[in-house]
């Protein structure tokens, strides 16, 4: 199938064009002629699967359909992202898509000054991504109208339920249209996802491209075991001896990405630590320094995580298994995007068994398992509970690993209640 056959116009064919494809990906083919039909839709699509232009191009073609507003742009469409990184890439997908169509566009997320989103906001705008905190930020100081919104898009609606956005999401909900179109799109399918669509939906059709919290068969996974204190040099030695230019780099907490960017700069490999404690321009700059190749590792916390595109990295390491065992599926679809090969690795330590365990009964396979010779672990070190750093959300991990008191400083929410990261 083409995208002329999508019933898409010449201005977004010819935009596509210039972005060179030429085909549409399983989940844009499915999706954007019900869109067109102006279903509500429950999208399941792994990251890396061209889903953001899948609702970005017939959100256009729909709103270029319509009578022009005479007069001040209207907000007319919002898009809700979990994370800043996402929302500025969701952004630059609008702005690309849609540069020969005369709409205007804006993002707005936190962790920069208010006041030229302001500015923005009142020259008019037809399209705002934004993340949901900042958003409510703006409906206090009513700066933002979604009175006439016609279409409402939840791009990876699982994550900013595990943010703890609902009641937000809630809040804007509660001030726009209940005719407006709404397309819901997410990782995984879990009950709460299913919960929320039947509140949302009216009539969805139902999307699925790859199966239910699975990972991408374009990744090949391996398990590396490896003693805890261990990680780092093995870590240094799969670089070195792999001559990996770019690689991805998960932990945990914030405090161990800083330490393991510190410990990897001294062993000769550039690394940069990206997560809610940086500010935003500065991990606006780690990660195109990272694009670039100005740095070979890019140590990232999941919630910062969120949101990077990179179509051809060919690299992710997980440095410490998530407790939510549904952002293992998450962390290694950073790669193999866009029907590229890429590679996976988890350095697994015997606190991590149960992880391990739980990551494979929700991926349904065993993750092929590696002992190095140099690196093989002492059977005689015993696991001990891993410690948490406020990323324990209650799914996916067993209770006893579970944090057990109030969540220490790495916690991805402030004191408001609200997640850090808008």
């Amino acid at each position: 199938m083409s995208f002329e056959k999508l019933g898409l116009s010449k201005p977004l064919l010819k935009a596509i064009q210039e972005q060179g494809y030429t085909k549409p990906t399983p989940i844009q083919a499915q999706a954007i002629p019900v869109i067109l039909e102006r279903k509500d839709i429950l999208a399941g699509a792994q990251t890396g699967t061209g889903k953001t232009a899948g609702f970005t191009l017939p959100l256009l073609e729909l709103l270029s359909r319509k009578q022009p507003h005479k007069g001040k742009h209207q907000i007319k469409a919002l898009i809700l992202t979990p994370t800043r990184e996402l929302a500025a890439q969701v952004g630059e997908s609008v702005r690309l898509y849609g540069k020969h169509l005369p709409f205007k566009s804006t993002v707005i997320f936190g962790g920069v000054k208010i006041n030229p989103q302001i500015t923005q906001l009142r020259k008019g705008v037809d399209i705002i991504i934004a993340t949901p905190g900042r958003l409510l930020d703006h409906m206090s100081q009513k700066t933002v109208d979604l009175r006439h919104v016609d279409f409402l898009i939840l791009d990876e609606a699982d994550r900013m339920l595990d943010m703890g956005f609902i009641n937000d999401i809630k809040k804007v909900l509660a001030v726009m249209p209940k005719d407006k179109q709404t397309l819901l799109f997410s990782a995984t399918y879990s009950n709460e996802i299913k919960k929320l669509s039947n509140t949302l939906l009216k009539s969805p059709t139902l999307i699925e491209v790859a199966r239910q919290n699975t990972a991408s068969e374009s990744v090949s996974q391996a398990v590396y075991h490896v003693d805890k204190t261990r990680k780092r040099e093995l870590l240094t030695h799969l670089i070195n001896e792999g001559k990996w230019s770019q690689v991805l780099v998960f932990t945990r907490t914030k405090h161990g990405a800083n330490r393991l960017t510190t410990q990897l700069d001294k062993d000769g490999i550039t690394a940069v630590a990206i997560h809610g404690n940086k500010s935003q321009n500065a991990r606006t700059k780690a990660l195109a320094d990272f694009k670039k190749g100005d740095v070979r590792v890019l140590v990232a916390t999941d919630i910062a995580a969120r949101g990077i595109d990179i179509d051809q990295l060919p690299h992710v390491v997980n440095y410490e298994l998530p407790n939510v065992s549904e952002d293992y599926v998450h962390r290694i679809g950073r790669t193999g995007r866009a029907g590229n090969k890429g590679e996976a690795i988890s350095l697994v330590c015997v606190d991590e068994h149960e992880y391990l365990q739980n990551i494979e009964k929700l991926i349904k396979k065993d993750i092929p398992k590696v002992w190095l010779k140099g690196f093989k672990p002492d059977p005689s070190i015993k696991a001990e509970p891993i410690k948490q750093g406020g990323g324990g959300r209650g799914r996916g991990g067993n209770s006893r690993n579970k944090p057990r008191n109030k969540p220490s400083g790495n916690s991805s929410r402030n004191s408001s209640g609200r997640n850090k990261n808008r």
